[in-house]
């Protein structure tokens, strides 16, 4: 099995829409695949969630059960999961999501897909970057094309360096409404991001073979 984690420069960057386009690239190419997303806020209608999004892509339906056994973190509220947790008097429990994602029961490629941003808290002492680093798994990492993204994907890059994780790709995923042409913007990072491997997907992007040609 081989396994990444996907993860994002900030929220609403579209790591779920790269994950459920990896997801369905590989299998239509006849390769088992399998999917995580384990915390999740926001969360207020099963057919409207990022889950359920990963769920079609896999060819199932989203039951509440299907759902639940994908993201077993659910929140309301439309905040850090921290946040999100506490305001139904929950707390996320770092330890067992861990144990959660290690245990995995998957053939094939599985993509655990994170929550939020790199440095979102989960709880009062754990970010999304001690998940990662718990798991050690080679890195999917998310980030737009809007103004300011060079910075934001920059001190993203440099915060992964500096806990040893590897980034397996680096997406730069077209943002609506972007005042900065997508290949510019690649090539900047590329300047100062030597080494990482980097993808354009133009919006609504549907050809995911360069990017899954550097995972599997």
């Amino acid at each position: 099995m081989s396994a990444y984690f996907v993860t994002a420069t900030g929220t609403d960057i579209g790591k779920t829409f790269v994950t459920a386009g990896l997801i369905r690239h590989l299998r239509a190419q006849g390769r088992r695949v399998s999917a995580l997303k384990p915390v999740i806020s926001g969360f207020d209608d099963v057919a409207g969630s990022d889950t359920a999004i990963l769920l079609d892509a896999l060819g199932e339906t989203a039951t509440p059960e299907a759902v639940a056994r994908l993201s077993p973190c659910r929140f309301t509220a439309p905040l850090s999961p921290d946040m999100a947790a506490s305001r139904q008097g929950r707390r996320v429990d770092f330890a067992a999501l861990v144990e959660f994602c290690r245990g995995a029961d998957a053939s094939g490629t599985l993509f655990i897909e994170g929550v939020g941003g790199i440095m979102v808290p989960l709880d009062d002492t754990h970010t999304v970057l001690d998940w990662m680093a718990a798991l050690r798994l080679p890195l999917v990492l998310v980030a737009g094309s809007y103004l300011g993204t060079l910075s934001h994907t920059l001190t993203a890059l440099r915060v992964i360096a500096a806990a040893k994780l590897d980034v397996a790709a680096l997406v730069v995923n077209e943002s609506q409404g972007a005042t900065v042409p997508l290949d510019e913007t690649a090539a900047t990072l590329a300047r100062f991001a030597l080494g990482v491997p980097i993808v354009t997907l133009p919006r609504g992007a549907a050809d995911f073979s360069p990017l899954a040609a550097l995972l599997v």
